[in-house]
């Protein structure tokens, strides 16, 4: 079983590497457009009052990160981070389940669609906790399992879509628990995309304070506990 899932890390970090730039120019065609459009805006809705500076982990091609004004970002891919270095994100090269910086470092990190794509996100989750400030607080952005958009992006996996076949959705108890075993408190959230899994252009829609697990994407803020 362990060697699965050594098997598994090398194929993201390979998809990630080889088709970097296919990854960055998704988010330059219709739908991608659309879907990040809606995504950043329901995370920013969450990020009033956070304090700086602030880490990106699986930062990926920076495209999050430049919006959110969000400063340092590591990922395993260097492929990917060229395109981040490029839009001005200090960068790192290594892996969320040992981040390369001292305790309480950062007054936010940000999980933007990463979880899904590492092999230990309990660990990622705790090394976020060391690496932030007291009263810090993590931002994740999920799909989750119970969402109809979950089941069309895994079908376009078994299709063989490189990176939807490589990822994997975790239910909204798994990431309660996995925050709470992290010494997390989730204290807002943030919903959107109500629309059905399409490969058409998102229409705009405002995102909606609250947990839906219908939602295509949520965020999450959760606190650092342990005070």
């Amino acid at each position: 079983m362990k060697g699965q899932a050594d098997l598994y890390n090398l194929d993201v970090d390979y998809v990630f590497d080889a088709f970097a730039e296919r990854y960055d120019k998704w988010y330059e065609k219709p739908f991608g457009k659309s879907a990040f459009n809606l995504e950043k805006a329901c995370i920013a809705t969450l990020c009033k009052n956070l304090r700086k500076p602030f880490l990106e982990i699986g930062v990926g091609t920076g495209r999050f990160a430049e919006a959110l004004k969000i400063e340092f970002g590591i990922d395993s891919s260097v492929g990917v981070l060229k395109f981040a270095d490029k839009r001005g994100i200090d960068v790192v090269r290594g892996k969320g389940e040992r981040l390369p910086f001292p305790d309480k470092s950062f007054g936010a990190v940000f999980l933007i669609v990463t979880l899904c794509f590492v092999d230990k996100p309990l660990l990622v989750l705790k090394e976020s906790s060391r690496v932030l400030k007291n009263e810090g607080a993590v931002i994740l952005g999920l799909i989750l399992r119970e969402s109809p958009w979950a089941g069309f992006y895994m079908k376009k996996g078994v299709a063989g879509n490189v990176f939807y076949k490589v990822a994997r959705f975790y239910s909204l108890r798994e990431f309660e628990e996995m925050l709470s075993e992290a010494g997390f408190r989730v204290v807002d959230a943030c919903s959107t995309i109500f629309q059905s899994p399409t490969e058409k252009p998102l229409r705009f829609e405002s995102p909606r304070r609250g947990l839906y697990e219908n939602a295509g994407f949520v965020a999450l803020k959760a606190e650092k506990l342990g005070l």
